[in-house]
């Protein structure tokens, strides 16, 4: 199981590929969310002009524009390039709930 700083780091690193990838238009600004079930801790924050801004462990009341949910270890091997984010999602390792626009963008990153 992941460390609570590994999944941290995990979060941002995926934001950045979220931001842009290859050139390509990254998803803009959204609110992102990012809910640990091993751990039981929901990452929330949002991503502004490429990067992700005011992540906090908080409980927050608005829903995110994009919420994913796995466990640690998938959320930090997703981050390091190791699970593709497809592959997992398919597999039901890995929760997504976004719109269908945001969906086909985040495909073309991972």
């Amino acid at each position: 199981m992941a460390t609570l700083e590994e999944c941290r780091q995990a979060i941002t690193g995926l934001a950045d590929r979220m931001s842009s990838s290859d050139g390509k238009p990254g998803l803009g600004d959204r609110t992102l969310s990012a809910h640990v079930t091993d751990l039981d801790v929901t990452f929330s924050g949002a991503l502004r002009d490429g990067s992700l801004v005011d992540v906090t462990t908080d409980a927050q009341d608005q829903k995110a524009q994009i919420r994913l949910a796995s466990s640690s270890d998938d959320l930090v091997a997703m981050a390091d390039g190791k699970l593709d984010l497809a592959k997992a999602w398919l597999a039901k390792r890995i929760k997504i709930e976004a719109s269908m626009m945001d969906l086909i963008k985040l495909k073309t990153m991972f």
